[in-house]
């Protein structure tokens, strides 16, 4: 039996007043424009490190790591679009990820809970794709000084070595550490802000999105993973760009390739920190700008402007202070993508719709909050602890980055 309507805590008057909403996130978009935000929130440049995950794990385990992890993301990106198309046809429909968990969690917590997570997950991205941007341009500049004075090729790349680490200790905390990486590669902390976009009636359209946006995963994500582990094994870096670029030695690949292969790379950049900063933008513009004077009007454009500016700089400061991609990567998995993507969803599900305690599905999501609880736990333990050892081996803003 269906519950009664709830009064929506944010109604249509309320949200016209809104100039986070107003000004950030528009209901007109199709199917295909959720499969292209989610495929730039999802397949990124942080690929890049999937040769860096394996390291930690090695053939098997990493490819059923991929493999498993890529499976519940869509599962649990799915089930969190039905609990938001549920909430609407009910007469409460959430644009936000912070407002859907509260309402449907019913605490206050929940809501500065989220906000934190989505924060940790937003900055980290934004630090990272700073960070990313840097290290490629400083791959680029490499190769072309090298290509004035010498060339590589294949004979000239390391021997291939798949062994993992020889403590025990050290390959478990190896292997949360990957998983965390993995982790923030699926990660998408956005997902409500995206079905926002879209034109109602949103039913069905989502799943299309995820459907057209995991067929790119698959390619993309598979292809860098073998090719970069096959062939740099456990010297693949954090950034595989960088595995072309060896400290000793010529570039591994033609100067015309890095070149084409950075500028791809920095486009892309581009398009996933935007996407990623809007729910910082649309925090911040939500109490600073006022809705009724225009998106660029002189009273919300100067505000803007100075926030979105501070943001950045604020990302860029810590991405040249700690500039660990890797680490950065799987901090960012295990204390933010993991708890909002492998968790959170699974438990608005069983709340919002309440299946039987007998059912397949109940269950199903049951074991899977458990599991990720665990392996989130450990993987923050993990990916701190390996940034606090690199971070011991190295001077605030140098260059000279461990890996």
């Amino acid at each position: 039996m269906e519950d009664p309507p709830t009064p929506d805590p944010l109604p249509d008057s309320s949200r016209e007043d809104d100039a986070g909403a107003a000004f950030v996130l528009e209901s007109k978009g199709q199917w295909w424009h959720a499969g292209f935000h989610l495929t730039t929130a999802i397949v990124g440049p942080t690929i890049l490190t999937l040769p860096y995950a394996f390291r930690g794990l090695g053939w098997v385990p990493g490819f059923l790591c991929l493999t498993v992890m890529g499976v519940v993301t869509f599962y649990s990106y799915q089930l969190m679009s039905l609990v938001l198309e549920r909430c609407e046809k009910k007469g409460r429909r959430h644009i936000r990820f912070r407002e859907l968990a509260a309402d449907v969690l019913g605490s206050g917590w929940m809501f500065y809970f989220v906000i934190f997570i989505q924060t940790a997950i937003n900055t980290g991205v934004g630090i990272g794709a700073i960070l990313l941007a840097g290290e490629c341009l400083q791959v680029l500049l490499n190769s072309l000084l090298l290509a004035l004075c010498c060339a590589g090729s294949a004979k000239d790349a390391p021997p291939k070595d798949y062994s993992l680490e020889t403590s025990e200790s050290a390959m478990v905390f190896s292997a949360f550490t990957s998983i965390s990486i993995i982790a923030s590669l699926y990660g998408n902390g956005i997902l409500p802000e995206i079905q926002a976009t879209l034109a109602p009636p949103v039913a069905g359209k989502m799943l299309k999105g995820l459907l057209m946006c995991y067929a790119v995963i698959f390619v993309t994500f598979y292809s860098a993973a073998v090719s970069g582990y096959w062939a740099f094994g456990n010297q693949s870096n954090s950034n595989i760009l960088k595995s072309l670029m060896p400290d000793e030695g010529p570039s591994l690949a033609p100067t015309w390739l890095l070149g084409l292969a950075i500028v791809f790379v920095l486009l892309q950049l581009f398009a996933i920190g935007l996407v990623y900063s809007q729910v910082a933008f649309e925090i911040m513009e939500k109490k600073s700008a006022d809705v009724k004077q225009g998106m660029f009007s002189k009273r919300n454009l100067i505000p803007r402007l100075v926030l979105r500016t501070i943001y950045m700089i604020f990302c860029g400061f810590f991405a040249a202070m700690l500039p660990f991609f890797g680490d950065v990567n799987a901090v960012v998995g295990a204390i933010g993508f993991i708890p909002l993507d492998f968790i959170l969803p699974m438990l608005l599900y069983n709340i919002s719709f309440k299946p039987p305690r007998s059912s397949l599905t109940y269950w199903v999501n049951v074991f899977i909050m458990v599991v990720f609880t665990g392996v989130g736990l450990l993987g923050a333990f993990s990916s701190i602890r390996q940034l606090v050892l690199d971070a011991s081996q190295f001077k605030l803003f140098s260059s000279n980055v461990v890996d």
